[in-house]
């Protein structure tokens, strides 16, 4: 499994996502993800499946040196009187003592971000995650994260994928050693049925949706896939095998869309960079 590397982590650059997923559905893929390959799993508190994730894990026998578990932390819990509290919550679900890394969720509008990054390093410091980062976080947002935090902020996950590719944000991660996560990769189900990627993939034997996670990996993001199918799986990770040449990535960037967004939530999205 390839790897990106970001402060002193290490973060396989495939990951497994769990959003939208039901206990159920996590119960039954995370064997197969397991056995195709994946190490680096993320879930959410605001997701309600932490537990079903820790439990298919630990049914599955998975050595816990061996995973890269991800967890966010969710805009409710950001006060003093909650934040610590919930990420212990979140262990028990998990059936960890730590998680690899914990982001807060969004940056929403009734907390200052500086207040936030207090919470998240005084959780750093006690021991219960290794490393921490952000998510949807704008690039105002994380440059005043990076300054805030006494421990580096390792990650902004973000909404990322052919039509909306983020150069601007990206580039401001990669000048403070930032990685960047991609989440949403498949862009709803847009990515695997575009004729173009798809016309991609028939020249590698790959799938249209295999090409939108290579473009990710291939320049240096961490991507998170998803599928509540377990025969689909194998497909998600086959992705290290290929290289798209420099047409193909012209290509793909070529989708992007000046309405390319897609996760914009009230009260809880910032003022996008444009």
């Amino acid at each position: 499994m390839q790897t990106v590397t970001a402060h002193g982590t290490t973060i396989p650059a495939l990951g497994f996502g769990v959003f939208r997923m039901a206990d159920a559905e996590v119960e039954r893929v995370i064997p197969a993800a397991l056995e195709a390959g994946f190490r680096h799993f993320d879930t959410a508190q605001i997701y309600e499946n932490e537990a079903a994730l820790g439990r298919a894990l630990q049914a599955a026998g998975a050595r816990r040196d061996e995973l890269f578990l991800t967890t966010k932390v969710w805009v409710d819990n950001y006060s003093d009187d909650r934040f610590a509290p919930s990420v212990d919550e979140s262990l028990d679900r998990l059936r960890v003592d730590q998680v690899d890394l914990l982001l807060l969720h969004w940056p929403a509008d009734k907390v200052p971000v500086a207040e936030q990054i207090e919470m998240l390093n005084a959780v750093r410091a006690s021991g219960k995650t290794r490393f921490i980062g952000v998510s949807n976080q704008n690039i105002a947002q994380m440059q005043e994260s990076i300054e805030h935090s006494g421990v580096p902020i390792v990650t902004n996950q973000i909404e990322l994928h052919p039509y909306l590719p983020q150069h601007r944000l990206s580039a401001a991660a990669k000048e403070n050693g930032v990685a960047v996560t991609a989440y949403y990769s498949m862009a709803d189900g847009a990515v695997p049925q575009d004729k173009m990627l798809q016309q991609i993939g028939a020249k590698y034997g790959k799938s249209a949706a295999q090409v939108g996670l290579r473009w990710l990996v291939q320049q240096g993001y961490i991507a998170l896939s998803k599928t509540a199918n377990p025969a689909r799986v194998a497909e998600n990770i086959a992705i290290f095998d290929f290289t798209l040449d420099d047409g193909d990535m012209i290509a793909i960037a070529n989708l992007a869309q000046p309405d390319g967004r897609l996760v914009n939530p009230p009260s809880l999205a910032p003022a996008w960079d444009v």
